[in-house]
């Protein structure tokens, strides 16, 4: 089964392999054999980003991930079995473009850098990493106080919309779509271009999972009606919903090794919380990873759920989830936990 991006005319399978340890914890022949195994079951979509890989992000190592999938293209000569997504970094990232904004001047300059390192003359789905003027993701939402003129927002949406539209224009992009946007955001976008102003927006890529669920309101609404699909990064959690960092366990090499508190996530509640949907999974007999992952894909405002594997051995787990249909009775008791455990971090 395939659902659509947008209203692009493009599909997409309900799960989609990131690729942001490509280059780092990834090795470049492990990272080609994960995306063979993933074609090999229906998973033709790639996500990536001009900043990857992480674990660590760095400037000597940035914009591997797509150099690493651009070596499988020209080795494969494979480019049409694959849709890749990738994304113009914000604001803040001092070793690109000095930090600065997304802009009408960064958006061709940024998009060059993509098509060669991915060795490819088009990417199909183009997205802006965060907005310029500020997001609530990544566990600002405790704190977030939206602020600026309304006006000076939408008129700087409005001059990336037109850059964005002479890309699509020139062939180089086939779809454009956001990333750690708000309800708000997402509502400038679409409005301007209904009036002409360019590309009308085919997905938001936000987190999303059984421990982390900002979206399922406003934004859901939004995705619903206006038919903006989400695509959804870490349902996962950064790994806490396998179970694996439980009882204060940090397997060798895993990402908690790395990043000690997983970008926020590692809290006393979220262990609660992880723990209720862990027994969940083994009265019904489930892998706690296809709880997790049939969970996001049986949404119904889902595109695509992106899962990463840091090694090729741990894929197959991942991919079987596709076969996974949760029962009524199990998305019940899913629902009881969430009430008992919300938005653990």
């Amino acid at each position: 089964m395939r659902n659509p991006l947008g209203r692009t005319g493009i599909t997409v399978p309900p799960l989609c392999l990131g690729t942001m340890t490509f280059g780092t914890q990834t090795s470049e022949r492990d990272a080609h054999a994960q995306i063979d195994m993933s074609i090999d079951h229906g998973v033709d979509f790639l996500d990536t980003a001009e900043m990857y890989p992480v674990n660590p992000i760095g400037a000597k190592t940035q914009g591997d991930s797509e150099r690493v999938i651009g070596t499988w293209i020209a080795k494969t000569g494979r480019r049409n079995d694959v849709l890749i997504a990738t994304k113009h970094s914000g604001n803040g990232m001092g070793h690109i473009r000095n930090g600065a904004d997304i802009t009408a001047d960064s958006i061709p300059q940024a998009i060059d850098g993509s098509l060669d390192r991915l060795q490819t003359d088009v990417i199909d789905l183009y997205q802006l990493h965060w907005p310029n003027r500020g997001s609530y993701m990544f566990r600002q939402n405790w704190t977030y106080d939206p602020e600026g003129d309304a006006a000076t927002i939408r008129q700087d949406m409005a001059d990336i919309l037109g850059a964005l539209q002479a890309e699509v224009a020139r062939g180089r992009i086939r779809a454009f779509g956001l990333s750690n946007e708000s309800a708000w955001g997402t509502a400038q976008w679409l409005r301007l271009a209904e009036d002409g102003v360019g590309p009308r927006v085919a997905s938001i890529q936000n987190e999303y999972s059984l421990l982390c669920r900002l979206y399922d309101t406003d934004l859901a609404e939004l995705s619903m009606y206006e038919d903006v699909g989400l695509f959804c990064f870490s349902p996962l959690a950064a790994g806490l919903l396998t179970g694996k960092y439980q009882s204060g366990a940090v397997p060798e090499g895993s990402r908690m090794e790395l990043v000690a508190n997983l970008g926020g996530r590692k809290t006393d509640r979220a262990f609660t919380a992880v723990a209720a949907y862990l027994d969940i999974a083994e009265r019904h007999g489930i892998d706690p990873v296809h709880l997790a992952l049939a969970f996001a894909m049986g949404r119904p405002f889902m595109a695509s759920a992106i899962f990463g594997t840091t090694h090729v051995d741990q894929l197959p787990r991942a991919l079987a989830a596709m076969e996974v249909t949760l029962s009524r009775e199990v998305l019940d008791e899913i629902d009881t936990a969430h009430r008992a455990h919300p938005m653990p971090y």
